[in-house]
Order: C-alpha cells, then structure tokens, then sequence
C-alpha cells in the first residue's frame, strides 16, 4: 500500500505543498488518512519539563467525512489517550480529535467508566492550559459531564494530511437499494477472496441537525468488518468498525447533543441499523434508517 501526502500546512496553516482538491478527491474516493504533526516537549507534552525535544507523530483517523463534497474532516475513532512517554491517562476514555482540512481541530472525550454527571449540558467557561501559548482554546461543552468536549487550534509546526488512495468503489446503491454502478457480484467476488471492504455511507449524520430534512450534504466513510452474503436473496449484510458521529458543518466542531459515537450494521438494500451509544450515560439504543451507500474493496 502506498502513502503519499496529499496536503501539508505550515504552523500557520498554510498550504505549502498538495492541495485542499488533492486531499478531497482521494477521501472521496475512500482514501485511509494519516496526518503527520511535529512539536517539542515542553511546549505540548510536560510544560515544566527541560526537554525540549522535537517530536514526530502519526495520527490514524479511521473515520472520515466529506461535507459539501468539498470539506474534509478526520476523526480518531480507536485512540485512548496516552500519557507520554508513560502509558495511559489517568482515567479510561474514548479521545475522539477530530482535525479539519484546515488544521483546526477538537476533541470530545467519552469516559468509559461511567463516571458521576456533575454538571449540566451547555458552553461552558474556557480555560486554556497554563503554558500553553500554542494552544489557542475557542470553546469547551458539557464540562464535568461523562462527555466532555472542546474545539480548539494548537499551532504544530506542520500538518501533513496523507493518503492511502488504494480503495476501488464495486458497487452505489440508492437508499432503496437501487443499483447506481457497480454490481453486487463484483462486491461478492472481491469479498469471497478476502478483500477488506470499506463504506461510504450519505446523510449518516442528518438526525444530530435541527432540521433533519436540510441537513449539509455528506458522506461519511469506515471500514467494514465481518460480512455475510445471503446468496438466494443476493443481500450483503456487514458490521463497521466503530465511529463516531458528528452534526455535518463546515467547519465541524462538537457542541453539547451533537456527537455520538457506535456501531453499524449495513445492508446492501439500504437498510442501516446503529447501535448508538448516548456519550453522557454510555447506554445504548438501536436506530433503522435508510441510505445510500458507496461499497469499496481493496
């Protein structure tokens, strides 16, 4: 598989090589993103530290969207936060940084234990970290809450958006399932060779907008698991890996109901359970929809 970066910002995040147009085309296309930051120790890590150490870092974001087919967004989807150079935070939690192609980015974090709901929902004062002038805080939610969330800019050194854009679309369905190009037996017969599968899934996220009905355009895209082929009713049937939702905006930001975060079972006639998970009380709760759906194997 090959990796090549699509978009490179500098500290002011400032195209300095690729293009806005390079990056959206290949996530349209179902590319994986990785993005590459730089920064020292002292500066982002451990402010009393003497270390002033540069630092390389690779993020996975398992969970893309295109909004307005124009406007990339990346979320980490399986990242717990680490305490560097240690081991884990001192409590267990789901870090969902969610990066804009405009290297603003945020973080809702989801603690996984449960713990007490000491607040109630809304805006809550900012308080930036001591120490910190890189980091530049635009607004904080639902503070002491189980699902605290924050949306903010740290100037890294660079950012490098880069791209596996090796995904082959077999098969778009309508919400119906209505056949738009590909076929099933194409999506059958890479999956029966043990091809991974990935979705790019339209309007996933039009429930978390006040008005469902005109909501932003948008696709959102992760990797299937476990597939299943009824072969006499010609019906592919699989399970995503997790991911999270969030209200479709151009920037996306997280604010207080508009995020979530589970699983989905997908159907090739359009039919979409998700298994959400409420981020403030972890409980779960099934949800039916339709959508079209874009099936790619690699």
């Amino acid at each position: 598989m090959t990796w090549r970066c699509a978009l490179e910002l500098d500290a002011r995040r400032t195209a300095v090589a690729g293009s806005v147009a390079d990056l959206t085309d290949a996530i349209r296309r179902a590319a994986d993103l990785r993005i590459y930051t730089e920064f020292l120790h002292n500066e982002h890590i451990d402010v009393d530290s003497p270390s002033n150490e540069r630092i390389r870092e690779v993020a996975e974001f398992g969970v893309t969207y295109c909004v307005d087919r124009t406007w990339v967004v990346g979320i980490m989807s399986l990242r717990q936060p680490i305490e560097l150079p240690i081991g884990f935070g001192p409590r267990s939690s789901m870090s969902f940084f969610l990066y804009n192609q405009d290297g603003t980015q945020a973080i809702a974090r989801p603690y996984l234990d449960g713990g007490p709901f000491e607040a109630t929902l809304g805006l809550a004062p900012s308080q930036p970290p001591a120490k910190m002038p890189k980091y530049h805080l635009l607004e904080t939610w639902d503070a002491g809450t189980n699902a605290p969330s924050q949306n903010f800019v740290y100037d890294f050194d660079l950012f490098r958006y880069c791209v596996n854009d090796s995904w082959r679309e077999v098969l778009h369905h309508s919400s119906k399932g209505e056949v738009v190009s590909g076929s099933i037996d194409e999506l059958v017969e890479a999956f029966s060779s043990g091809c991974a599968i990935k979705l790019g899934i339209s309007g996933l996220c039009a429930d978390l907008c006040p008005d469902p009905g005109s909501a932003p355009d948008h696709e959102v895209f992760v990797q299937g698991g476990s597939a299943y082929y009824y072969s006499a009713q010609k019906l592919f049937i699989i399970g995503s890996h997790p991911l999270a939702r969030v209200r479709p905006s151009v920037p996306m930001r997280y604010s207080s109901r508009n995020w979530d975060f589970g699983w989905l079972m997908l159907r090739s006639d359009g039919r979409v359970v998700y298994r959400r998970c409420d981020p403030y009380s972890l409980k779960f709760s099934d949800h039916v929809s339709q959508h079209a759906i874009r099936w790619f194997v690699r």
